[in-house]
């Protein structure tokens, strides 16, 4: 029999986030290689566009729900509402996020700072402890295994300076990712978290229209360009394919060579 792990055929990924940039290309990669997607997102017309896209050239099946993931109950609902849906969850892919820069750490307003938590940690929290739960029963079932995968940032283990609350929710989410690794090992399940470097998306649209950041930044990326959605596709395969079933634990830096340069 050929060897043929990659192959998502059966498998259904949940992509919180994933009506575009990073989980977008994500979930399109994953697609492709025949899995089901459910993807989160709070922006209606987005969820449809990405849908279709998928629909495009996906072999599975592909729908999308309205959650924010900064609402405990909304994500603990949609949760349930996703494995009757589609069937199961075999990987969860926490990637919706957001950022509010300053110009100062000292101007980093507590309102600001509770609305990244909200989102990028609270909204982690929740969507990996819910992931857990149905991963679990279904391995008191008999059915074990699942990928649970956070998406963090370069800025969990460089030195982020005036995103310090940024900074802090994806170091976090690296803290929080090795325990789900450890505890949930024994239902099957593996936990990973991926570091994304400088990304073309719109969260980052104001330093690429930078011209001070073409000149001093991306020069340093030995990759010599900016990353892009699909450059994310690989791994995201890998976590959720059957390849990846004894790797746990680990940080996937996907960043072009920035943090070693």
């Amino acid at each position: 029999m050929a060897y043929n792990p990659f192959d998502l055929t059966g498998k259904v990924a949940l992509v919180t986030g994933g009506n575009g940039g990073i989980g977008l290309g994500m979930a399109d990669a994953m697609a492709q290689s025949g899995a089901d997607i459910m993807i989160w997102g709070t922006n209606e017309e987005k969820n449809k566009k990405a849908v279709a896209q998928l629909e495009a050239h996906g072999r599975g099946k592909i729908a999308a729900m309205r959650v924010d993931v900064s609402d405990e109950d909304a994500v603990v609902s949609a949760m349930v509402k996703t494995a009757e849906q589609m069937g199961r969850i075999d990987a969860v892919y926490a990637n919706a996020g957001i950022g509010y820069g300053a110009n100062s750490f000292l101007n980093i307003t507590t309102e600001m700072y509770r609305k990244v938590l909200s989102v990028n940690l609270d909204g982690v929290f929740w969507t990996f402890r819910e992931a857990c739960r149905h991963m679990e029963e279904r391995s008191k079932n008999g059915d074990p295994g699942g990928s649970i995968v956070g998406i963090a940032s370069l800025a969990a283990i460089e030195g982020a300076g005036r995103n310090e609350h940024y900074a802090a929710t994806k170091g976090a989410v690296i803290s929080m990712m090795k325990a789900v690794a450890v505890e949930f090992a024994k239902h099957g399940v593996r936990a990973n978290a991926i570091l994304p470097g400088w990304i073309a998306t719109d969260m980052t649209s104001a330093a690429q229209d930078a011209p001070a950041f073409a000149e001093k930044v991306i020069p340093r990326v030995p990759a010599r360009r900016w990353g892009e959605p699909e450059d994310f596709g690989g791994v995201a395969v890998y976590l959720a394919s059957d390849a990846s079933t004894y790797h746990s634990g680990d940080t996937f830096v996907i960043d072009g060579g920035y943090a070693i340069f």
